[in-house]
């Protein structure tokens, strides 16, 4: 049975530890000041760019982050996407320790994280917690789909978003948003922030397809799933083509009822926007509908969303 002595010696060493790691992450958090009177967060990622929130970004020119060490540099953006909240900036001077990222699959639902930002001058601050979930694709607030998200039971108090998420020896897990998820503390996975932030560096976007329908989930009778080989139970009426859309253009029509695009069959609206990446933009995709009982495949050309 653990004594009071020994219990307390557990939790010093515990805190010790967390105060170790908040130490060494700290050495790659900047300040981001991108919007006027609230400054952000921002992490030194491997390659030497600065990422951080899209939305803590409300101006395009006259950039400022505060490095760790001490001073400022100017910034520029190399790239956004609203969708999933991320943006990547490159330094005009000054230099920072890129960040320690954890490996993938190292973080688990009930492990300790501390979120961080340095939404000012001097130390950075800290909130602690565990992590509550752990999700797959998913389709944010924003209107985005990214490949996976950590949900973790703390507070992003203001100016955290763009910072870390980091596990009990400073790694970064993931980036934070106070913006992708209303009223819960959630980050992108340091895996899926380095993919979108290659992406901005190279592109300075990332594409996302667009067909210019309104649509609404509708049940398909088993019987009609079987006749035109749907897989799903559910899938997407539309109840809205945009004049002069690639829907269209591509011979959509309201009524039709959505099963799939490029074969990948879809049920709900999430489904077709994960559907809807950069591989399709521009190219001509098939995409099926049941009409009138029967099954039509239709060659549409998905635009760029906008």
């Amino acid at each position: 049975m653990a004594t009071a002595d020994s219990a307390g010696g557990v939790l010093a060493t515990l805190s010790d530890e967390l105060a170790a790691a908040v130490e060494r992450a700290s050495r790659s958090i900047v300040t981001v000041n991108g919007r006027p009177r609230n400054p952000a967060s921002g992490v030194v990622w491997p390659g030497g760019l600065v990422v951080t929130a899209d939305h803590v970004l409300e101006r395009d020119e006259d950039i400022t982050v505060g490095l760790p060490g001490g001073g400022e540099s100017g910034a520029t953006i190399a790239g956004r996407d609203p969708g999933s909240d991320i943006a990547v900036l490159k330094l005009a001077g000054g230099a920072a320790e890129a960040a320690e990222l954890a490996p993938a699959g190292a973080l688990k639902v009930g492990h300790f994280v501390l979120a961080l930002g340095r939404p000012g001058e001097g130390n950075p601050s800290a909130s602690f917690g565990v992590v509550s979930a752990l999700g797959g694709s998913w389709r944010t607030a924003r209107g985005g789909v990214v490949d996976d998200y950590i949900r973790a039971d703390l507070t992003l108090y203001p100016g955290f978003s763009g910072g870390p998420l980091v596990d009990t020896r400073g790694r970064v897990v993931g980036l934070n948003s106070s913006h992708l998820a209303r009223g819960a503390a959630v980050a992108i996975s340091a895996a899926t922030v380095g993919a979108i932030a290659r992406t901005l560096q190279t592109q300075g976007r990332v594409k996302r397809g667009y067909l210019g329908v309104v649509s609404q989930p509708v049940q398909v009778p088993a019987a009609l799933r079987q006749r035109v080989g749907a897989e799903r139970e559910t899938a997407l009426m539309i109840v809205g083509v945009e004049p002069g859309s690639p829907a269209e253009r591509g011979g959509i029509l309201m009524g039709d009822v959505l099963i799939a695009v490029a074969g990948q069959s879809i049920a709900d609206a999430p489904d077709l926007q994960a559907a809807l990446g950069a591989g399709v933009v521009g190219k001509p995709t098939v995409i099926a509908v049941v009409r009138a009982g029967e099954r039509k495949d239709l060659r549409v050309t998905p635009g760029e969303r906008t």
